[in-house]
Parts: C-alpha cells; structure tokens; sequence
C-alpha cells in the first residue's frame, strides 16, 4: 500500500486527526493516525486536531487530555488550534436548518432497534456495527408538509433524517482501496442527521466539519467506508465539495477480532508503561503498511 503521492483536490494538503475521548487510545488508532501524518508529510501538507466529543455519555476531559499526550508522545504534530466538536453545535445547527429548508429532512420517531428488526440481518458485506438501512415505506411522501425545526433556544427532542436519493449511486475514489460505490436505498437508507437528545450525527458533523475547515483528504479505518457515502450525499446537499479518501486497514487482535478501546492491554498507555518506544511502534507501522 503506497503512502506516498498523494493527489490533493486543492494545492495545499490539508489532513485531519479525529481521535474521540471515549476511552484511552490503542494500538489500532495510532495506526490509523500514521497513515494521516505520512500522507500529509508525503504532500508537504498539514495537518487538523478534531476533538469528536459529541457523545455525552462517554466521552471524559481525561480522555482529551490523555489522547493528546500519546499522540506528541509518538511525535505526531497538527496545526493549532484543536477543534472540539462540542464547541460547533450553532455551525452544525446551520447545516441542519439549510437542509431543512431544502426539504432533505424529516422528523422520525423510529428507533434503531426499529429499524434492525424491520430489516433483519444486516447488510451483506456492510460493517458489523454499520447503520441498518432505514426502510422506504417509512419515510414520509416528498409531497408531506414538512414540520418546523424548533427554535434555537428549545431543545430537539425527535430525530431527524436526511432523505437519500432514490437509487441514486454514490461513486469515490478511494486512494487506498480504488473505486466505491453505493446504491442509496439498497446499501444504505435514510440516515440521521440530528438525534433525539439535541444532539448532530456523526455523520453531519464529520461531513461539516471536512468541508468547513478545508480539509483536502480523508484518512481514516476501512470500517468507514459506507459512512463516507453518506457524508458525500450531505456534502453535495450543502453545495460543499467533498475530500479525498485513504481508508486503510484495520487491526486485530490474536483472535482476530478488530481493536476496540475494550483492548486495555494495547492501549498506548498500557504500552507506554510497559516501556514500548514510539520509534519501535512507528518502524512496525511502516513495516506493516509495505506489507500490505
């Protein structure tokens, strides 16, 4: 797998770091940031601090704090400031209402669990933990009267979804996997944009913020190949230009089961008290990704 050329959309390469402060980094995110800081290295670019804590529940101060210091401590560096997701809420609420007034929305009361038992099993070849897609007799007729927003000093307390186009195909050029493609209501469905606790997606804030702060390409796990469709079809909503993207391998225990932050024996921490180096960690990066 290269990492080197890669093809900016604009002169200057702009990357992005996104870890999440849910728990203590492992091996699997250092990893994945290592692709991010060689390909923008590679490109003479920079590179962007996203702080995604927009998960109330289980993202900590400690967590932002600690998932910092173990980045400098393997010698990754980002250009100033750090952005906190948390700090964006009134720039995603704008994309909301512009979608909204687009008529790309909807108002939706039914639940994931709703959701996965209409559908079944999930999605052939679609991530274990992946989106189920939304069935289309549930969403309601374009010609519907679409409900206001409540206004910016009352909570949103319903889900809102954002209408897929009808068997539209969504196409990208992924740098490290080739061609990708999706077909809307058969990979993918209607998706949430803004949750029920007042809160954006994922996916809308990821799709704002790679296009607001000019981000040129992407770099993130294989596991988030189908969301990038659905950031791609926000992007296009918003009239923003979309990224490229670099979706490398993933990493696996001796089981081989994917690195989740429940593997407290590889988290940098852990490694780091063990007295792992940063430099024997980064050669069996590189070492790894010339295998591949």
């Amino acid at each position: 797998m290269s990492l080197e050329n890669p093809s900016p959309a604009s002169p200057r390469y702009v990357g992005r770091l996104a870890p999440s402060p849910t728990g203590y980094l492992h091996l699997g995110h250092a990893r994945t940031f290592w692709f991010a800081a060689e390909r923008a290295r590679a490109a003479g670019g920079v590179l962007l601090m996203r702080n995604d804590d927009l998960d109330r529940a289980r993202c900590r101060p400690e967590f932002v704090g600690a998932m910092l210091e173990d980045l400098r401590w393997l010698g990754f560096s980002w250009r100033e400031p750090v952005y906190s997701q948390s700090g964006r809420i009134p720039v995603y609420r704008e994309a909301l209402e512009r979608l909204h007034e687009a008529g790309l929305i909807y108002p939706c009361d039914r639940s994931r669990r709703d959701v996965a038992g209409a559908v079944g099993a999930p999605h052939e070849g679609g991530a274990q933990d992946d989106e189920p897609v939304f069935p289309r007799e549930w969403r309601p007729p374009p010609d519907a009267k679409l409900p206001a927003l409540p206004p910016r000093d009352e909570p949103i307390t319903t889900n809102w979804r954002f209408r897929v186009p009808d068997d539209g195909e969504v196409v990208f050029i992924d740098n490290a996997l080739g061609r990708q493609s999706a077909v809307a209501g058969r990979d993918l469905g209607d998706f949430i944009v803004w949750r029920r606790d007042d809160m954006p997606s994922y996916q809308l804030a990821c799709a704002v913020d790679d296009a607001a702060l000019g981000v040129t390409e992407v770099v993130r796990g294989a596991d988030l190949v189908r969301s990038t469709f659905r950031q791609i079809l926000l992007m296009r909503a918003l009239g923003a230009n979309a990224p490229q993207y670099f979706h490398c391998p993933l990493m696996a225990d001796e089981s081989g089961r994917r690195l989740a932050k429940r593997h407290d024996a590889l988290a940098l921490r852990t490694l780091r008290e063990r007295g792992v180096s940063p430099e024997a960690l980064l050669r069996q990066f590189h070492a790894d990704a010339k295998a591949d």
